[in-house]
């Protein structure tokens, strides 16, 4: 089911004499919640992104371009190379967050090559020891716990207590540190001040610069959110699109700074979010179904933009793409081969013709959806069709299910001629029912067993909560 000759014809063919000449430098950011739709450059006709925008305009940019539905799924098969579900992660809470940590990932690979790696911001792959960045590849980390700031569960799955967006308590290499200002400005500005050190020490780098905005509590700085207040259907959209302000105007000065620095054209910046929107559909959402926590395009459909100055030529892909691309990617741009071990977990195709090219082969595939998010306890089986879908460039199969294995109904889509997911044509096209749904059942037999945390038992208490209260004194 890996599409591995792919893997290997794409490593053989690639004839650009740049690819995998240099180590570039790599700056990825991904955002939480933000969704395709908010973003002015695609229509949106309140919120205003200038800074991306312009990023947008400077980019190799992916027009069908695809995540999980949820945070935590999507940023394991972005660090991976394959679904979520292989690494465990069927949920954003209650154990099933947690990365298998027979997983091999992205910052590893690179770390073993030469670069220096951190993240700054949101990990969401596990808040205990063994799972924490630092010993999942990252030099430097520099984040606050669990989903979100300030979010606590039963379990292991867990901030800081009491942690806000104003002043927030981080996490900085396993300890906790009093920061100043507004969550998403403390998190670029500490990125950026790793960033001059390696650039400073002549030393290649991937900073990883994950926000926690736009996600709920929908909290921008009062300036920010004060822009859209008499212009949304609501205060908390109107806070939704100060956040992304906040973040487009970080993305700016950013990426001046890396023109000041005089790295820009040595730097690789990729920008992505991680899920549909979670608030934005209430004003656009580019014309699509769904949004996050969905497995129709509104809830999948994400923005990738990859900006390479002197290296690539800006231009759109219409291609089928998805998050587990990403990992193979970046180790062709950077001339790292993938091992024995790695070949075998990643399942993604490198984009990089994509990226050089803007016509390029490549061949239609098949790639399937699940929300996840079964009740803790439940047989994963008894919600095997909730949420769901498999595409290929032309279709979009997508279960309307009632929670259990007997009563589920599919339904196809056309999206050459219904990109907006409103006309259901299964009854016309049995054959292509057929042949997906087939697909999927053949998928769900293998990932299944790779649910590792479906039985996981928690921690007496969280983790965070623990090292907060032995480092602060205080913490409950």
């Amino acid at each position: 089911m890996r599409p591995l000759a792919w893997l290997c014809f794409s490593f053989l063919t690639l004839a650009t004499p740049t690819s995998g000449s240099t180590h570039p430098n790599i700056v990825f950011i991904l955002t939480d919640d933000q969704g395709y739709g908010d973003l002015s450059a695609h229509g949106n006709p309140i919120l205003k992104t200038p800074n991306l925008d312009q990023l947008r305009q400077e980019s190799v940019h992916f027009e069908d371009f695809h995540v999980s539905p949820t945070c935590a799924p999507t940023r394991s098969a972005l660090i991976t190379g394959r679904h979520e579900f292989k690494n465990g992660v069927t949920h954003t809470i209650s154990e099933r967050e947690r990365m298998t940590l027979d997983a091999i990932t992205l910052p590893q690979v690179l770390k073993k090559a030469g670069y220096r790696t951190g993240i700054f911001g949101k990990w969401h792959l596990g808040d205990e020891a063994p799972y924490q960045p630092d010993q999942r590849g990252f030099d430097e980390v520099f984040i606050h716990g669990a989903g979100g700031i300030g979010q606590s569960y039963p379990g292991s799955c867990g901030d800081a207590p009491n942690n806000s967006y104003f002043n927030p308590v981080i996490l900085h290499n396993r300890k906790f540190e009093k920061t100043s200002g507004y969550c998403t400005d403390v998190f670029f500005t500490q990125a950026t001040t790793w960033m001059d050190a390696q650039v400073q020490n002549h030393q290649p780098f991937y900073l990883y610069l994950a926000t926690n905005a736009p996600h709920a509590p929908y909290i921008a700085r009062p300036e920010d959110a004060a822009l859209y207040l008499n212009k949304t259907p609501s205060s908390d959209v109107a806070h939704f699109f100060g956040m992304i302000h906040n973040i487009d105007e970080n993305v700016g000065k950013f990426l001046k700074h890396l023109e000041q620095l005089g790295i820009a054209q040595d730097t690789l910046v990729v920008f992505m979010n991680d899920n549909g929107t979670s608030n934005g559909q209430k004003v656009f959402n580019a014309g699509m179904r769904g949004s996050k926590g969905t497995a129709f395009l509104g809830g999948t459909r994400a923005m990738a933009f990859w900006r390479w100055p002197q290296h690539f030529k800006p231009h759109s892909v219409n291609a089928l793409t998805e998050h587990i691309d990403f990992f193979p990617t970046i180790c062709e741009l950077t001339g790292i081969p993938l091992t024995p071990e790695v070949q075998k977990q990643v399942e993604g195709r490198s984009m990089a013709p994509l990226l050089w090219q803007e016509v390029a082969p490549w061949p239609d595939r098949k790639l399937v959806t699940h929300v996840g998010r079964w009740p803790q306890g439940q047989a994963p089986e008894t919600f095997k069709y909730t949420q769901c879908s498999v595409r290929t460039a032309t279709w979009h199969l997508v279960a309307n299910p009632k929670n259990n294995t007997k009563s589920h109904h599919w339904m196809l889509f056309d999206l050459t001629q219904d990109p907006g997911e409103q006309q259901d044509v299964a009854d016309t096209h049995p054959e292509v029912v057929k042949s997906l749904s087939e697909y999927f059942e053949t998928w769900w037999q293998e990932v299944r067993p790779m649910m590792c945390n479906e039985t996981a038992v928690p921690p007496a208490e969280n983790p965070f909560k623990v090292l907060y209260r032995e480092q602060m004194g205080t913490g409950k």
